[in-house]
C-alpha cells in the first residue's frame, strides 16, 4: 500500500473510532509468527487513545509449535510495550485452536 493509501486508510480508522459511540470493542489482529510492525506499534498506541475497551489478537497460533506460543506472545508485548496484566490472545482462524478463549473475551464486552 502506497504511503497516500495508507494516509487515507489510517484517517478513515481515526474518524471511525472517534465519532461512533456505539463501538463496544476494537479488535487489533497481530500475526503471532512476526514482530510488530511499525504500522502495528502506531496502532496499539492509536487504540489506546481512544479510551475504548479492545483487545488484542494474534492469529495464525497454527503455524508456530505449541510450545513457542506463550513465547511469541511474550515478544509481542515487549515490542508493543504493553504491561504485564494487558492479555494477548493467541488464535488461529484456520484450526480455530484458542477459539473459546476469544469468544469469552469478546462476550465480556458485548454483554
Amino acid at each position: 500500500m502506497s504511503k497516500v493509501e495508507q494516509e487515507k486508510v489510517g484517517n478513515f480508522i481515526e474518524e471511525y473510532l472517534f465519532s461512533r459511540e456505539n463501538i463496544q470493542l476494537i479488535v487489533l489482529l497481530l500475526d503471532i509468527r512476526h514482530k510488530p510492525g511499525e504500522n502495528d506499534k502506531m496502532m496499539y498506541k492509536y487504540i489506546k487513545t481512544t479510551n475504548k475497551p479492545y483487545i488484542i489478537i494474534a492469529n495464525k497460533a497454527d503455524k508456530i509449535a505449541v510450545t513457542k506460543v506463550d513465547e511469541a506472545i511474550f515478544e509481542i508485548k515487549k515490542e508493543l510495550n504493553i504491561n504485564s496484566e494487558e492479555i494477548i490472545l493467541p488464535f488461529s482462524s484456520e484450526r480455530k485452536i484458542y477459539k473459546e478463549d476469544v469468544w469469552k473475551e469478546v462476550e465480556k464486552h458485548l454483554a
